[in-house]
């Protein structure tokens, strides 16, 4: 399916060296959008942007920081230059860290009196941690918003696609950080969809149910290849038993940023999970 709509617009992807990030932006090029793919790691954008060139299709690769608004700013300045202003922002960056992450998925008693070094409690969560992963979801969102919404709230059709998350429903166990972070980044997206109504900016989000990617790797697999314990437990609670693939969210991208799908939808977060949030367990 074409979306005649987006073609000729500039889209910003941050994250956009990612796997998940890396196809959407991917996905947009074929709509013959001009795509920015912004990365703190600029060689994984510009491996995207080639694959990008190579089909034919627009794009550039501009290395940033989410986390500071000056490098944001310079960012602007060379989308403007190259492709022009934003009509389209995907705010993909975030990610997890073990500082924000416990061991177990519940505390014991055997964890107070006998300390094992081995064993991050809760009581062990180191409170900069938990502050670099909640600030790299949310304030990785909020200040891009704040740099490229400006042009954006000048022009017409213009709409900010946000990635939440299954943890913005139900937190998972063992990751605090990420879990509150991506409940922030939903209510964030209900906050700007008002905000920016009048404007006509539209904001929605996407909510990934579980993929197999380089960040979760560790978490789902063990060395040998084989799942990990976690990974029985996701597939268990996930109806269509099985892993999503990058590609299933693109329907969902090209469904919220052409208003001729969407136009009269905004503040919405949607899961593309599998069945994941529907199942109760039971």
């Amino acid at each position: 399916m074409t979306h005649e709509n987006l073609k000729g617009r500039v889209a910003v992807v941050t994250g956009g060296g990612g796997v998940l990030c890396g196809d959407f932006a991917k996905v947009l090029a074929k709509q013959g959008v001009k795509v920015a793919v912004l990365d703190l790691n600029e060689a994984a954008a510009q491996k995207v942007v080639d694959e990008i060139t190579a089909d034919g299709g627009e794009a550039i690769a501009v290395g940033c920081n989410v986390l500071e608004p000056e490098s944001m700013e310079n960012a602007r300045k060379i989308v403007n230059e190259k492709l022009g202003t934003c009509d389209i922002l995907l705010n993909g960056a975030g990610g997890n860290n073990p500082k924000g992450t416990t061991t177990k998925e519940t505390l014991e008693a055997v964890d107070l009196t006998n300390k094992d070094e081995n064993i991050k409690t809760f009581f062990d969560l180191d409170p900069q941690g938990i502050s670099f992963v909640f600030n790299l979801n949310f304030l990785g969102t909020l200040i891009p918003t704040q740099v490229f919404a400006r042009d954006m709230a000048q022009k017409k059709n213009t709409c900010i696609v946000m990635v939440s998350s299954m943890n913005a429903y139900r937190p998972l166990t063992k990751i605090p950080a990420y879990s509150a972070a991506k409940a922030a980044v939903t209510n964030f997206t209900q906050f700007m969809a008002v905000h920016f109504a009048d404007v006509g900016i539209r904001v929605n989000a996407i909510a990934p149910g579980f993929f197999s990617t380089n960040q979760n790797k560790t978490l789902l697999w063990n060395p040998d290849g084989t799942p990990t314990a976690r990974t029985g437990k996701i597939l268990a609670a996930t109806p269509m038993k099985r892993f999503g693939e990058p590609e299933e969210l693109d329907g969902t991208l090209l469904f919220l940023c052409d208003e001729a799908y969407s136009g009269f939808i905004t503040g919405t977060t949607i899961p593309v999970d599998g069945g994941f949030n529907a199942y109760s367990g039971v």
